[in-house]
């Protein structure tokens, strides 16, 4: 069987300052960051298209002071994609993505 790969690496800015939560001994930072693409259209206009991605991040020797982590920032962001479902208070299960850091640098 070939091995998988689940590997992600994002550079771009924070969205919103980190929001930090102690979890038993550790710390977990959540925040968003956007990237960017210039794309052409079928009319050939170009344009700029902004993707957000959630990032969680457990504290680490390769993480930076999640306090540093601020709106507008740039970071670079390696980790891998997960799935979490979740039920919202109406009992309807949901899903989203997210990118669970395994690295953060502050640029």
């Amino acid at each position: 069987m070939d091995r998988s790969i689940n590997r992600i690496e994002l550079r771009g800015r924070v969205g919103q300052d980190a929001r930090i939560s102690k979890v038993g001994e550790s710390y977990v930072a959540r925040f968003s960051i956007a990237t960017n693409e210039t794309i052409k259209d079928h009319m050939g206009n170009i344009r700029e298209e902004t993707t957000w991605h959630s990032v969680s991040a457990w504290k680490n020797r390769d993480m930076p002071d999640f306090e540093k982590i601020r709106k507008g920032m740039c970071l670079y962001v390696v980790g891998k994609m997960r799935t979490v479902k979740y039920k919202n208070q109406d009992g309807q299960e949901r899903l989203f993505y997210e990118v669970l850091a395994s690295k953060i640098t502050i640029e």
